[in-house]
């Protein structure tokens, strides 16, 4: 039973990264901790190394349709990286509710971008540099804390920022996590050796396929109806998040 759930909760979150081209992290965490027992801590760290593989996956098919802006991506990847690998070494010192509590947080702002209409062409206007610097700041320190990659704020940089297409930005997105959860996955080796990777290998490979399926079909879905769909999911899980942590603090 294990594995098959295994199975079915990698095929989720490859379904929603192939199509969405972020969430995949936001997904991972709580089905660790909530359906296979993780610790929040090594929830995190696990779900970094799902996501960058499942993320690995969805590029590679955005990429040969030209749908992947290299430049772009690792320059969000690079300005963010140092608060990436400190978000990954303050994480150490972190209580498992505060941790919770945070990711909660994460998950309401997420649920909240989604759910915003992406911006029309007429209407993308270049953000200032150093909104850009700390947008790219936030995203790596999210990954590094709460082993989120970060792509429900990589695309409307890219597409504000750098006045990238929807298309192009969900590719380029997917890059960014894969960087950004490999860089953070490093970073947290302190964690490795506590964590049984059976479950996480098979979310992985589940993930890996159907990330790489998703993606290929990306394009004939609406975009507004996925994110929309996904913002309510996120919305559910932060609210359970809240409810479980509380109840947890005050027990």
């Amino acid at each position: 039973m294990e594995i098959l759930g295994a199975l079915l909760a990698g095929a989720f979150i490859g379904s929603v990264l192939g199509f969405v081209g972020a969430g995949g992290a936001m997904l991972s965490v709580p089905i660790l901790i909530y359906l296979f027992a993780f610790t929040p801590h090594h929830a995190s760290t696990a779900a970094l190394a799902i996501v960058f593989a499942s993320a690995t996956a969805g590029v590679i098919p955005k990429f040969k349709k030209g749908e992947v802006l290299l430049r772009e991506g690792l320059t969000i990847w690079l300005l963010g990286m140092v608060a990436n690998i400190g978000g990954s070494w303050v994480s150490r010192f972190i209580s498992d509710s505060a941790l919770l509590f945070g990711f909660s947080l994460v998950l309401i702002s997420a649920a909240t971008t989604m759910w915003m209409k992406p911006p029309k062409q007429e209407q993308r206007r270049k953000i200032p540099l150093l909104l850009l610097i700390i947008f790219s700041l936030a995203i790596g320190l999210m990954t590094g804390l709460f082993g989120v990659g970060g792509g429900f704020l990589a695309i409307p940089i890219l597409v504000k920022f750098f006045k990238t297409p929807l298309a192009k930005a969900t590719g380029t997105s997917l890059l960014i996590i894969a960087l950004n959860c490999s860089t953070a996955f490093f970073a947290h080796a302190s964690s490795w050796k506590g964590i049984s990777w059976q479950i996480p290998i098979i979310m992985a490979l589940s993930a890996i396929i159907i990330s790489t399926l998703a993606s290929q079909h990306s394009a004939k879905i609406s975009p507004l109806i996925l994110r929309r769909s996904f913002s309510i999911v996120l919305l559910s899980i932060a609210a359970f998040t809240l409810i479980h942590t509380f109840l947890l603090s005050n027990s």
